[in-house]
């Protein structure tokens, strides 16, 4: 499709002559009255019937559905579709990878026709045992003007692909959306006829008359589809029987949920799930509070991995040699040699633009998903304030500073999509189960910072998992074509079920890898909802026309300060400052943190720490002199802030020798599990020029613990960080004890483990943490990619929490469970005690 004219306003054929078709077929109004009508007079007719049938005999629809075979399901299912059944799901998107250079062709076009029009009837969902019941219960009860744009979205894969062609009738508009009389729906205004039905084309809350006539065929075949099957499921009932009032009305049934949890009871549908059943359910409404869940849990994260990044060196070791692991310097060039920056004694240009990343990353995405958030909650305050107005109503325009805000939320969301797509265009070559598939070209310099990579001939030769994955992957970071015409959210959805239904591609996907499909996840179920918003969402893109220009200059302005303290993190200003020496990974590889307290174990802790400290210490006086006072407007630095008023970094104690025998029942602080999880000093970003290593002598003086060596921090790095007393913690509501089964236990003592008590540490199965959330409290829901969001069910908190599935193995090691309990801690402040045995 590279010789489309996409932008060519002056020509509306001219895109089919560029492809080698004929231009669309011309029809009259009194030729699209008669059809619209005929179909319009069907679909009554049939939804009549089918919601009369469904009133009477649902219950009874769903229990004989359930008992039959997967066999015999599909016998019905292709017994009423008079067409061949596609195999598989999303029939159209299949077959847009398979032929997308040959959908022109008439024969081809007409072959695929069904599976464009109706993408949903395929043999592969329909045939599972609660699709069938869904998507009877969602046409039988809802009006066909309820699917409208739903059913027009659904072939819109198929009308941008030009596999599907709409007749053309200029200076008309065809009526759907809220048309629930016969007469009405379907029907044809022309513009000079009614003062909004220009504007009711142009912002698409109307449809095209062509247009119209799919959505008509589309509806009129699917409920004589489904007439069909309840026919068949019901065929001890006569058909002129079985709307008689020997049949009265019953209450609706309730739907049963797909639960993906495999063994462990309570976990909610997931999101691949929910994606998969949205085509057979009523459409969506817009759910702000999910949103705003989704997001409030992601801010809540990027805070946790920024505060264990400063106070874990296990966590921040990790985080670097992840990090280096996924930089394109990796993969060997075609010649075979390493790159000029991993050779001994240049290695210094490397690990700064490890710690670059590691630090770049986390301040962006804190930064991004908060400005989402805090966007989220304004939509939701306007959105209550025109509902309580009565101002939201279909057949009205939305306000215009709630339409704003809108398209001004969904411009962001996919500016965090593309750095995400470049992000993983970055990483997935250079990612260890991948990076064999790629080399890459020689430097133009030892020190060039551009990196060639190629896929080498071959690596996907008769792979046909690897080969469907690097399609997915590539169609989202090249972000052409091929993601326009399919759309974001569907690629991301085949990415995710793809994952989850082949080993071989999950082989080829890093915990790294899948954690940025995770973040992704995140971003367009956010447009997803939006997107639905139906019948505005399909007038956004007019809409965006007069504002974008305003939008961009916004976004320009809101991320002023963030590209300034990027430009300060640049490798030449990190190795001027000696990060990529303090940052260099063997000084935090022993921390021996899972270890019984002992005076060597006490001292290798605090050496890793005062590491740790020295290094933030000149990242923070780098950003400080860089950006200056701008930095107090930041979300990091506004978090930093408040974290350090209620929470203080945790650090090791000095080591006191234990007492005699005698007294070993009192036992020190320096071995409980408080010491352990308890109170955390205060490292942050200041907000004038002063150097930051004076801010913290100056701020914590009184609280933080007594620490000693000599953190090599430039001419104030030998300065020890002395105190006498860790300051209280932050003050909290009094928890109840949590009584829970031997399992969820388990879990809970590794994941607050004390090494002072008798315990061994030790892994943990996934599916016995999510076990011992939903316990608590949680409702577990998978979303893509390695993430898991909680959201509280029945616990007296707020706030939702989100945690990474390990992959590819099923189990967290103890490290990981740990940081896990302290984010719990940090979250809602529990402590190991609280959990006890059920009786």
């Amino acid at each position: 499709m590279d010789n489309v004219d996409w932008n060519n306003y002056t020509d509306p054929f001219g895109i089919y002559a560029a492809r080698g078709m004929p231009p669309p077929p011309l029809w009259k109004p009194a030729d699209i009255r008669r059809e619209a009508r005929a179909k319009s007079s069907q679909i009554h007719r049939d939804y009549n019937l089918l919601r009369s049938i469904a009133e009477r005999h649902e219950n009874k629809i769903q229990k004989r559905w359930e008992k039959k075979s997967k066999p015999q399901r599909l016998a019905i299912l292709q017994c009423a579709w008079p067409h061949k059944m596609p195999l598989t799901h999303r029939p159209d998107f299949a077959a847009f990878r398979q032929h997308h250079d040959r959908l022109t062709q008439r024969g081809l076009r007409e072959s695929l026709r069904g599976a464009f029009m109706w993408p949903y009837i395929n043999q592969e969902d329909l045939v599972k045992p609660n699709t069938f019941p869904l998507l009877l219960n969602s046409r039988a009860r809802n009006h066909p003007s309820v699917f409208a744009a739903a059913d027009g979205n659904a072939m819109s894969l198929g009308c941008v692909t030009m596999v599907l062609v709409p007749p053309f009738l200029n200076e008309y508009v065809m009526l759907l959306n809220g048309m629930t009389r016969e007469q009405d729906y379907g029907k044809l205004v022309a513009w000079e006829d009614h003062e909004d039905a220009f504007e009711w084309m142009t912002t698409r809350k109307q449809f095209l008359p062509g247009e119209g006539l799919f959505i008509l065929e589309a509806q009129a075949g699917l409920l004589s589809f489904l007439l069909s099957c309840c026919r068949q499921i019901l065929h001890d009932i006569p058909a002129e029987k079985m709307i008689s009032p020997e049949y009265p009305v019953e209450p609706e049934p309730v739907m049963k949920t797909t639960n993906e949890g495999g063994t462990v009871a309570g976990t909610l549908p997931s999101l691949r799930v929910l994606a998969e059943e949205t085509p057979y359910r009523p459409p969506q409404k817009l759910d702000l509070q999910r949103i705003i869940s989704l997001l409030a849990a992601r801010v809540a994260s990027a805070q946790d991995h920024i505060w264990a990044l400063r106070e874990d060196p296990g966590y921040f070791l990790d985080e670097l040699l992840q990090m280096k692991e996924h930089r394109q310097e990796m993969i060997k060039d075609v010649q075979g040699n390493i790159h000029p920056t991993l050779q001994a004694g240049r290695d210094d240009l490397f690990w700064a633009r490890v710690i670059r990343s590691v630090v770049q990353q986390a301040i962006i995405q804190l930064e991004f998903f908060t400005e989402l958030h805090n966007q989220a909650l304004a939509l939701q305050a306007l959105k209550t304030k025109y509902e309580a107005r009565s101002e939201i109503k279909p057949e009205l325009a939305l306000p215009n500073d709630y339409l704003t805000a809108i398209l001004k939320f969904r411009y962001y969301l996919k500016k965090v999509a593309k750095a995400d797509m470049d992000q993983l265009k970055m990483t997935f070559s250079a990612s260890p189960p991948a990076r064999h598939m790629f080399s890459r070209q020689v430097p133009e310099s030892p020190t060039s910072n551009r990196m060639m990579i190629q896929q080498k001939s071959n690596t996907l030769k008769n792979d046909k998992f690897a080969t469907q994955l690097y399609w997915l992957l590539r169609t989202l970071w090249e972000d052409g074509d091929n993601l326009r015409l399919c759309g974001m959210p569907l690629v991301v959805d085949e990415l995710e079920r793809l994952l989850r239904a082949e080993a071989e591609a999950r082989a080829l996907v890093s915990p790294y890898i899948a954690m940025i499909i995770g973040e992704l996840s995140i971003v367009t179920e956010c447009l997803q909802q939006t997107g639905n918003y139906q019948p505005w969402a399909n007038g956004f893109e007019y809409a965006m026309v007069d504002k974008e220009a305003g939008l961009k200059s916004d976004f320009e302005k809101r991320t002023r300060t963030e590209r300034r303290m990027m430009e300060s993190l640049r490798d030449e200003n990190l190795i001027k400052a000696g990060v990529q020496r303090l940052g260099e990974p063997g000084r935090f590889k022993d921390y021996p943190v899972s270890k019984r307290r002992n005076k060597a174990v006490v001292e290798a802790l605090r050496a890793a720490e005062q590491n740790l400290d020295a290094f933030w210490v000149t990242i923070d006086n780098l950003l400080l002199s860089k950006v200056g006072a701008d930095l107090d407007g930041t979300a990091v630095r506004q978090f930093l802030s408040s974290r350090a008023e209620s929470q203080s970094l945790h650090r090791t104690p000095e080591w006191v020798e234990p007492p005699k025998q005698k007294e070993k029942s009192a036992r020190t602080a320096t071995t409980t599990v408080e010491s352990i999880t308890g109170p955390l000093s205060s490292i942050f970003l200041g907000s004038d020029e002063v150097s930051i290593r004076k801010e913290i002598l100056a701020s914590v003086s009184k609280t933080k613990v007594k620490s000693r060596g000599t953190p090599n921090s430039g001419a104030q790095g030998a300065q020890e960080l002395k105190a006498t007393q860790a300051p209280p913690g932050p003050v909290t509501d009094s928890q109840p004890s949590f009584a829970v089964d031997s399992r969820a236990l388990k879990v809970f003592r590794i994941l607050f483990f004390d090494p002072s008590a008798n315990t061994t540490p030790g892994e943990v199965a996934w599916n016995d943490f999510l076990h011992a959330m939903i316990a608590v409290g949680f409702g577990a829901q998978k979303l893509y990619g390695s993430v898991w969001h909680f959201q509280p069910t029945s616990l007296d908190v707020e706030r939702s929490i989100q945690f990474h599935e390990p992959h590819p193995h099923g189990k967290l090691p103890f490290l990981v469970a740990r940081r896990y309990g302290r984010r719990l801690n940090r979250a809602y402040g529990w402590l190991g005690r609280m959990f006890t045995l059920k009786t």
